[in-house]
């Protein structure tokens, strides 16, 4: 008996024989070809990579001095030994004063504001009184009389006469004086001759000068004596109030360098210029009181602050202003100036950081340059550079 075989399957399997033939040799041939294009593109993102970070930020002269860019060599400094405690900012009394009223006085006008720069002498409020007036009209005719006994003389006018003239004269003048009148608007008074003028008004004159803290009242209001109508300081020297542990004072003395801030990150030089005898009766601290300038009126009585107090020195180590450091993907960093001609970014290792300076453990060595300002134009140029902008080269 004879088999035979069917047709259908036979070709069904030689079709799919060379149907995986040729899919062997199309992946035998590509396969090299797109190993060698990755490699190429990740050899090529490398490459890109490495030069990024071997960039420079090359400027000129002007570029970093328009920037604000300057640049210090890397050296050893004597970094103290420092204790830092909170405070507060309060007025210098000593460049202070208080403008009151030495009798009931209705007020007129006022000449100042808060906020209000004012010169010694210069007028701040015009009060009316009763009893100013009579105190006036008393002095006008007081020297008068005086002036009329003096001019017939001592030879003519007895001299119990004589004596209660000027007397008289003398007690009235000073009468007006402990009223509030200053002695240049009692004089004026006088020399006027006009009896009208003795209406009972008067102004209160700056003492010193400085800027207007307080003026706490409203014009029409009938104020009693005592009553403070205006704080007037001079805040270019500010007093800041600290306390310490009395123990710890005994490496703080009179005349020892500080430093103040506001805000944790701008710092005021400033001078122990007190130590407090007494102590605080509910924490049994001591008082440390320290003068600070002012001048940029930057800090006002009233606010925090803290306070850095130097209290000994140790052996000098490799340090950076704090100034010259940033952050670069977490990494504390530094620009160095290579060559003459370009900024490097280079992460470094840091210590401690006292006085506003920062010890460095690794990444720089002595000598070398850095920029120490101008170190967030410096950033954002190393930003536009991995962007493909900026001066990097």
């Amino acid at each position: 008996m004879r088999l035979s075989l069917p047709e259908f399957p036979m070709e069904t399997n030689v079709m799919n024989f060379f149907k995986f033939g040729a899919l062997c040799l199309v992946l035998t041939f590509s396969s090299p070809l797109v190993l060698a294009a990755k490699d190429h593109d990740a050899e090529g993102q490398a490459d890109g990579e490495g030069d990024h970070e071997q960039s420079a930020l090359v400027l000129s002269t002007d570029e970093r001095r328009t920037a604000g860019i300057s640049i210090d060599r890397v050296g050893p400094h004597a970094l103290a030994e420092t204790l830092r405690v909170s405070a507060e900012v309060v007025i210098n009394a000593y460049q202070s004063a208080r403008v009151t009223p030495r009798i009931q006085a209705q007020v007129l006008a006022r000449h100042v504001r808060l906020g209000d720069p004012v010169e010694a002498g210069q007028a701040l409020v015009t009060l009316s009184s009763v009893a100013m007036a009579e105190a006036q009209g008393s002095l006008i005719v007081a020297d008068r009389e005086w002036q009329r006994v003096k001019k017939l003389g001592r030879k003519v006018v007895a001299e119990r006469r004589y004596t209660e003239a000027q007397v008289a004269r003398q007690q009235a003048f000073a009468k007006v004086l402990a009223y509030g009148m200053q002695e240049a608007q009692a004089i004026e008074l006088l020399q006027s001759g006009d009896a009208t003028k003795a209406t009972g008004e008067f102004d209160l004159l700056a003492p010193i000068a400085g800027t207007v803290l307080q003026d706490d009242f409203i014009v029409g209001e009938l104020i009693e004596p005592g009553r403070v109508l205006i704080d007037i300081s001079d805040e270019s020297i500010l007093w800041v109030e600290a306390r310490v542990i009395p123990s710890t004072l005994s490496s703080i003395e009179v005349g020892a360098p500080a430093r103040v801030s506001s805000n944790g990150m701008d710092w005021i030089e400033g001078e122990v210029i007190q130590l407090h005898h007494q102590l605080n009766e509910t924490t049994r601290t001591q008082g440390i009181r320290i003068a600070i300038k002012n001048t940029s009126d930057q800090i006002h009585p009233g606010q925090f602050a803290e306070v850095e107090l130097v209290t000994g020195a140790r052996s000098p180590v490799l340090a950076v202003p704090n100034e010259s450091l940033t952050l670069i993907k977490g990494v504390p960093t530094v620009f160095k100036f290579e060559d003459g001609i370009g900024f490097h970014a280079e992460g470094v290792e840091i210590g401690p950081s006292i006085g506003g300076w920062t010890e460095i453990h690794s990444g720089l060595e002595e000598g070398e340059e850095i920029a120490v300002s101008g170190i967030f134009h410096l950033k954002s140029l190393l930003l536009k550079s991995s962007l493909g902008e900026g001066h990097a080269h």
